[in-house]
């Protein structure tokens, strides 16, 4: 992918981002894959309704040296870990969509109920990375291992992180995962009963 198409899919794609209700104010990000080596992300702190093309920050996930003096996402090592061991892996969304992160808060494990979800999500079980601060190699290594087997994983106390082969997939990802987790959360009230 040429690195213009990329930084314009990116810069859309944190404002419907917004328009999803899937982040709020400067929180959560995206990233999508332009070569075995590099990617385009969201830069830290700046407001999605405010981004333009130029604003995204072509990195090196091997080296994390990023281009120009934009700052990239800080969730960026989460990022390029999951490029890094899921070679397959185009696109990853970080997101702290409602539902997703009372579970993530309660640090629990997402039992999907629906067959339908299970095969979007990429298994029955969705699991929840154990806290850690953001921005630090446990968060990184503790969410890309929680993300294994699976197009979704939650980061306790944190939020949530997608993934998937094209953009398209990956929103389709976080969309059914905040649906997946209104059922658990649902099931779980019922069972307290």
């Amino acid at each position: 992918m040429e690195i213009r198409e990329a930084k314009n899919i990116v810069c859309n794609a944190g404002k419907q981002l917004l328009k999803d209700g899937l982040v709020a104010r400067t929180w959560g990000n995206v990233s999508v894959r332009i070569s075995d080596t590099q990617m385009v992300i969201t830069p830290t702190g700046r407001s999605y309704n405010e981004l333009v093309p130029d604003d995204m920050v072509v990195v090196d996930f091997y080296t994390l040296k990023f281009e120009g003096n934009i700052k990239p996402s800080s969730e960026l090592k989460l990022h390029c870990q999951i490029y890094k061991t899921r070679p397959h892996i185009n696109a990853v969304i970080h997101t702290h969509q409602m539902y997703a992160s009372i579970v993530a808060a309660a640090q629990k494990d997402v039992v999907v109920l629906d067959e339908a979800h299970q095969k979007i999500l990429g298994g029955k079980i969705i699991k929840t990375a154990p806290y850690a601060l953001p921005n630090t190699k446990k968060i990184t290594v503790e969410s890309a291992r929680a993300i294994e087997n699976s197009n979704a994983a939650l980061m306790a106390n944190h939020g949530v992180v997608c993934i998937g082969e094209k953009l398209e997939d990956v929103f389709n990802v976080a969309r059914t995962l905040e649906d997946a987790c209104k059922l658990f959360v649902d099931s779980q009230k019922q069972t307290a009963r």
